[in-house]
């Protein structure tokens, strides 16, 4: 590990002075390319010479506790613990920002929430899943815009909504959202106060490149259709809605929100492509072997992965294991905790994995 931080250390200084070379400044393309280089590398180059520099104290401290002066020793012997729990900390950071990065995690994605098993709850709940999201977003200053939306009853459900959601690190933050998320409450239509158990699925699919996935014109059926709202009225008295079907693979988009026909085909293209993408990764994690699958989690969208239980106001993911009893402000877009702990989790496991497979 050093060997291979002495090597990035090296690179940044490198970066430092390209850029402030005059023939690379004068070439706009090379120099944001460096530029963008030498900014990913700052974190590594600090925290490895944060290590570096604890490391030489204590190294220092085991020079001087073979020295004769015995209250010296005594202040080294107080200050060691704090320094090696330190330079662990560092370390363990260290490993983490070394793990092979998801080429995936920078980019933008397409949230898609449908109702489960649960009828109209599961619809008012697929609502509640969609606002706690928006709000996640709107507390990280990303940006959000509805695709699609069908509507599940008159109460204000849905049976499905995808969205795009754009921002920095947008699907490394989501990754871990795709599952089946379950609802215990006693439902708006139960007059006897019951609880019931509903399910709503979520997928977070990160936005496909056009170098990524190409899709062959010929191998789409295009239909347009009127837009329709709430109890099936005409939104517009125009074909403006756009079914795009890929026959090779079956998958069905469908883009009404627009009332322009070029912006809800370019929306329905944008979210077919990443529904592309997401086949072509599944594809390959079939090939991982079943144990290495295990350890990262499958990513199985019928996996049950979190409950929220409305009586007892707590959310509990069963992945990890974590309750938190602060339902209420969970479902306003406070999932940050919860984010955290799963990324720490996953990360913790492909530290346990050789090299050669991670």
């Amino acid at each position: 590990m050093l060997e291979q931080l002495k090597g990035i250390e090296k690179r940044y200084e490198q970066l430092g002075q390209l850029l402030s070379d005059p023939e690379v400044m004068g070439n706009l393309g090379i120099y944001q390319k460096y530029a963008k280089e030498h900014a990913e590398l700052r974190d590594f180059v600090e925290a490895f010479r944060d290590y570096e520099k604890i490391r030489a104290r204590i190294e220092e401290g085991q020079e001087l506790l073979r020295e004769n002066d015995e209250e010296l020793k005594a202040i080294v012997r107080e200050e060691m613990p704090a320094l090696k729990e330190d330079l662990a900390t560092i370390e363990s950071r260290l490993k983490i920002m070394l793990l092979p990065k998801d080429p995936n995690d920078d980019k933008n994605v397409f949230l898609e929430i449908r109702a489960g098993t649960g009828g109209e709850e599961a619809g008012l709940f697929a609502a509640d899943l969609f606002r706690m999201y928006a709000r996640y977003a709107e507390l990280k200053q990303w940006k959000m815009e509805v695709v699609s939306s069908t509507p599940a009853g008159g109460m204000g459900g849905f049976k499905e909504i995808i969205a795009l959601i754009t921002g920095k690190g947008a699907y490394s933050h989501l990754k871990y959202e795709s599952g089946v998320h379950r609802v215990q409450r006693v439902p708006a239509t139960e007059a006897q106060g019951r609880i019931h158990t509903s399910a709503v699925t979520v997928a977070i699919l990160p936005e496909a490149d056009d170098v990524e996935v190409h899709i062959d014109p010929n191998d789409l059926r295009i239909d347009v259709y009127h837009s329709s709202g709430h109890g099936g009225q005409s939104v517009n008295t125009t074909d403006s809605a756009v079914r795009i079907t890929h026959l090779p693979t079956g998958l069905v988009v469908t883009c009404q929100d627009e009332k322009s026909q070029l912006k809800n085909k370019a929306k329905a293209m944008k979210v077919l492509k990443a529904r592309m993408l997401d086949l072509m990764v599944k594809k390959r994690n079939d090939e991982i072997s079943e144990s290495r699958r295990s350890q990262v989690g499958s990513g199985d969208r019928s996996e049950r992965i979190r409950t929220y239980n409305y009586p007892q106001g707590r959310v509990t993911d069963h992945r990890i294991g974590m309750t938190l009893y602060s339902l209420e402000r969970f479902l306003d877009g406070d999932i940050q905790g919860m984010i955290d702990a799963l990324t720490t989790h996953y990360q913790t496991e492909a530290l346990k994995r050789p090299a050669a497979q991670q």
